[in-house]
């Protein structure tokens, strides 16, 4: 995780400073998630380091409403001589969607969320999805919403501990999915 220190803007553009033990390892152009969002790595220091997000990016993330002082998940690139584990995330949001409810369940939690009905050929029961970029299985697939289950560990280790109903997320759905629905968008019509 980290911690946004500072934003400034310029233009339609916002920058952020970013606190975190990641800082020492980064280098300059590379690309880490940001709750799910790939930025690129403009500077950087021991401790600190700077992205900024354009206005597309802007319009299409919970990014326009980051706060100084608020954590965010934060996740490198996939080396592709290791293991791979849960699913292929890009850092490309799609689109936000609404918490609407959170329950404890005596050990683990429970979330629901509500999205564009326009995505939902993209989602299947115990499909996988990226929440604020963490992977994630879902269930309980309707045309608009859908639930997750969270473990200790998963609740402890990212900011979805924080995540209250009422609250915007950033979502990226299945890239294989993506591409079959394209797909056959293309070829049915």
């Amino acid at each position: 995780m980290g911690l946004i220190t500072k934003i400034t803007e310029s233009g339609s553009n916002r920058t952020f400073f970013i606190e975190s033990t990641l800082a020492n390892q980064l280098k300059i152009d590379q690309s880490i998630a940001h709750n799910g969002v790939c930025l690129t790595v403009e500077s950087t220091d021991k401790e600190t380091y700077k992205v900024t997000a354009i206005r597309e990016t802007l319009a299409k993330t919970t990014l326009g409403s980051w706060k100084t002082g608020q954590f965010i998940n934060l996740e490198q690139c996939l080396q592709w001589n290791g293991r791979l584990d849960g699913h292929i995330v890009q850092g490309h949001v799609d689109t936000t969607a609404k918490c609407i409810a959170k329950k404890e369940l005596k050990g683990s939690w429970e979330f629901r969320f509500q999205f564009p009905e326009s995505f939902a050929p993209l989602i299947i029961e115990k499909g996988s999805i990226s929440i604020d970029g963490i992977s994630l299985t879902i269930f309980d697939v309707t045309k608009t919403e859908f639930s997750v289950a969270i473990i200790p560990y998963t609740f402890s280790h990212t900011n979805i501990k924080d995540l209250e109903a009422g609250a915007l997320v950033n979502l990226e759905f299945d890239m294989l999915g993506k591409y079959v629905h394209r797909h056959l968008e293309l070829t049915t019509h």
